[in-house]
């Protein structure tokens, strides 16, 4: 059950963290907070949580380093948190690990719906263990959460995994973002779609441009012969 679910809030900005976990507290979940980027990778180890929510201006290590040592080590659903709104910044930080980001200042009830939409997905996906998918030379093994072109294993994020086994199960059809947030991210609202448009960037520069098209103001298709 989510109301038996652990998670870590890493924030330096005491006020900001003390209202996160406030707010995770009323929604049923089990809080730990830490404050900087040592001991929130030491906090991770001693009681593993389900989710992390993480800034990424930390004193100690920021939170890109926190999020790469925990992933390391035991992938785990990770929201981050920014206060700079630059593609730069949030692209480097699902490339090492984070599921999904918000910036600040941002809505507690919106912070709220996506620690629980992370989790339903994480849930989901342990539960699941479908056939492998093969489009020319991409290769989807669902079962081990492994993808490979050309014999070359491409190491995907949770989310960019999930996105592109979404995208492989419609070859060719144009999914707009606002169906791809609900379906992938489980979110009811179409405030995300940056969320989306930043993974599918992701996805070109591990797996070549030419997988995915683009339909200006519509959405993405996979390209891939099947």
């Amino acid at each position: 059950m989510e109301t038996e679910r652990r998670v870590l809030v890493v924030e330096d900005e005491k006020t900001i963290a003390e209202a996160v976990a406030a707010r995770l507290r009323a929604e049923g979940f089990t809080v730990e907070v830490a404050g900087d980027g040592p001991s929130a990778v030491e906090a991770a180890r001693r009681t593993p949580p389900d989710a992390i929510v993480l800034d990424v201006m930390l004193p100690g290590f920021d939170g890109l380093e926190v999020c790469r040592r925990i992933q390391a080590e035991r992938p785990v659903p990770i929201l981050m948190l920014t206060a700079r709104d630059d593609e730069t910044d949030l692209l480097v930080g699902l490339a090492v690990g984070a599921d999904d980001y918000m910036v600040k200042p941002f809505s507690m009830r919106e912070l709220a719906a996506r620690v629980h939409a992370l989790l339903r997905r994480a849930t989901k996906t342990k539960s699941e263990k479908p056939a492998p998918l093969r489009f020319g030379d991409l290769e989807i093994n669902q079962a081990e959460r492994r993808v490979t072109r050309a014999g070359v294993e491409a190491h995907l994020t949770p989310t960019e995994f999930d996105l592109l086994v979404h995208l492989a199960a419609h070859p060719r059809t144009v999914l707009p973002r606002e169906r791809l947030l609900a379906d992938v991210w489980g979110w009811a609202d179409a405030s995300g779609t940056r969320t989306v448009d930043s993974h599918i960037k992701g996805l070109r520069r591990k797996l070549g441009s030419d997988l995915i098209r683009t339909v200006h103001g519509v959405g993405y298709a996979l390209e891939v012969e099947k």
